[in-house]
């Protein structure tokens, strides 16, 4: 196991009726900006349950950030966080709204050009404002951890950003919010939260039992509940492991001290910016190929997971490899996520756009050996057609 530093400090509330716990954990006197997406906050009566739990407050809402959080809305927050000399911020949403939210925390405190956030990485930012999330859609674990993916849509990128000053100080998580998700929801989150954990894992082996062990525990409780969670979309318990278990993917425990992947992540932001196919499916396209393409550095990685993920432990290593890549794909499609290029519109000619983007954005030494180039890139896209 590598050495490792590892803090979380988002304080998790947990459980039915916790909204009303906002009142206890926004600071008194603050000036609070309610961040949202569009209108099913409003629709589902979480907005509404903020709203009576923080009746103390003075209450401002910025609604409209989209599923892949764009810079220039969030620009428009930051404006008027200013106008309206707002103290504190509150996400109430998914992923996508509280990515935005760390990006406007972050921004709103930045004297330069806010773009510097996102191609520097994050290594920019010394301070953010205080900010909270209500989560909706359990999927990204951003509810946990300090980071980001922002869309620049005239730029045609989406870039990810990390910094220390970007948890939130607290999370709720109400499993009774998402029952009113539609199926499509549902399945990207299973999925997301599922690759989340293959790029912390399904690397090389680094003597981390704790960290394995774990992780082949919350994919196999995706594995199980993802499909009955379509079945049964009012099953509390159901609801309940899935949400935290998509916070546990991506807090930071299971990545502790162990080599990380993230190529998947960084093939699919392209995808998604080129024609914002759902970050999820960009996931569930990207995984198979590439776990077949890079199988000979994963090897054993591989057969660990064949084993203790699907139980698959009869034939030779390269029928067991096999066996737990279809698997893999299988448990996509059986959540109806198609795994090919050719179902989002995608042919080999917008695989020399994705491929050059990547150049363009400096991701040309992908994989947790900084090994897969552009030309690997563009191998395991072609295969995915």
């Amino acid at each position: 196991m590598n050495n490792f530093d590892f803090r979380n400090p988002t304080h998790i509330l947990f459980g039915k009726g916790r909204i009303a716990d906002l009142k206890d954990q926004v600071p008194a006197g603050a000036k609070v900006l309610i961040i949202y997406g569009g209108g099913s906050a409003e629709r589902t009566g979480v907005l509404a349950q903020v709203h009576e739990a923080l009746a103390d407050h003075t209450l401002v809402e910025f609604g409209g950030i989209e599923p892949n959080p764009r810079f220039e809305t969030a620009l428009k927050a930051v404006e008027l966080i200013g106008e309206e000399d707002i103290t504190f911020l509150l996400a109430v949403g998914g992923g996508s709204v509280i990515d935005a939210t760390k990006f406007i925390a972050a921004a709103a405190l930045y004297d330069g050009d806010a773009w510097d956030i996102l191609t520097l990485r994050g290594s920019v930012v010394t301070d953010a404002m205080p900010f909270g999330t209500v989560l909706t859609l359990p999927a990204t674990g951003s509810e946990m951890n300090p980071a980001s993916v922002i869309t620049h849509a005239e730029k045609g990128a989406k870039l990810p950003f990390m910094s220390a000053h970007c948890y939130p100080v607290f999370s709720v998580l109400d499993p009774e919010v998402t029952y009113s998700l539609p199926p499509r929801q549902i399945a990207n989150g299973v999925a997301d939260a599922f690759v989340h954990i293959i790029e912390q894992y399904l690397t090389y082996p680094a003597a981390a039992r704790v960290q394995d062990g774990f992780a082949e525990t919350l994919l196999r409780t995706l594995i199980e509940l993802g499909p009955k969670a379509l079945e049964t979309p009012k099953d509390y318990d159901i609801r309940a492991n899935l949400m935290w278990t998509a916070t546990l993917a991506l807090n930071g425990l299971i990545g502790a001290g162990v080599p990380q992947d993230w190529a998947s992540h960084m093939i699919g932001h392209e995808i998604t910016a080129l024609n914002d196919t759902d970050h999820a499916r960009t996931l569930a396209v990207v995984l198979p190929s590439l776990m077949h393409d890079q199988r000979g550095p994963k090897r054993e990685k591989l057969l660990q997971y064949a084993a203790n993920v699907w139980d698959i432990r009869e034939g030779s290593d390269d029928d067991r490899i096999d066996a737990a890549i279809k698997a893999t794909r299988g448990f996509f499609e059986a959540m109806g996520i198609k795994t090919r290029l050719g179902d989002y519109d995608i042919a080999a000619p917008e695989i020399d756009r994705i491929v050059n983007a990547l150049k363009d954005h400096g991701l040309t030494a992908l994989g947790e050996h900084a090994a897969i180039a552009p030309d690997d890139a563009r191998r395991i896209l072609e295969a995915a057609l």
